[in-house]
């Protein structure tokens, strides 16, 4: 696990704790994800975070100003502090360990499930139910189109991806054809 990575989580565990106090884990969650998509949908902010030009305080101040109405005080002392300590680069990260952190607290996982065609919400279902009993945890599951796939799933959990694929299949297949040849 890389030094930001660390960091990154130990950020995100005392940031659950406080959430948790206010019981406020959920909200803290959806929060930190807004803030995340507010700076990666926008070039033109991660430049003005990331330069070394523009002092914190200024940074603080555009920053409260824009948020201070969408999301808590939690959050948002959350983010200064990244921004003071000169680290608002690992905003993502932090929000990636927040949701682990989280999850794993409260008996969830988040899944990305990957499929070359649509899913029905009931087949997508079927997956979180499946998985869930997998991990003996709650699966939460956001569908990603990959035709390159050609048909059947993957499915990312946390660092574990479970590959169904057909293109995954022929994959090993050919990797296995190949072994056996030499």
């Amino acid at each position: 696990m890389s030094r930001e990575a660390v960091v990154a989580k130990r950020y995100a565990a005392a940031l659950f704790e406080l959430a948790q106090q206010q019981q406020a884990i959920a909200a803290v969650e959806d929060q930190l994800k807004l803030v995340v998509e507010a700076v990666q949908s926008d070039a033109e902010i991660g430049k003005f975070l990331s330069s070394p030009n523009i002092g914190s305080d200024q940074k603080l101040a555009i920053l409260k100003q824009a948020l201070s109405s969408h999301v808590s005080e939690l959050v948002l002392d959350t983010v200064a502090l990244l921004i003071a300590r000169r680290r608002q680069g690992m905003l993502q990260d932090v929000y990636e360990a927040y949701t682990r952190v989280a999850g794993d607290q409260l008996g969830q996982a988040r899944a990305t499930v990957y499929t070359a065609q649509e899913l029905s919400a009931d087949e997508l279902k079927s997956v979180e139910a499946q998985f869930g009993k997998l991990l003996a945890k709650q699966v939460v599951a956001q569908q990603v189109l990959e035709p390159s796939l050609l048909g059947g799933i993957q499915v990312r959990i946390g660092d574990r991806l479970y590959d169904g694929s057909l293109s995954g299949k022929l994959a090993r297949l050919e990797k296995t054809l190949k072994s056996k040849a030499l």
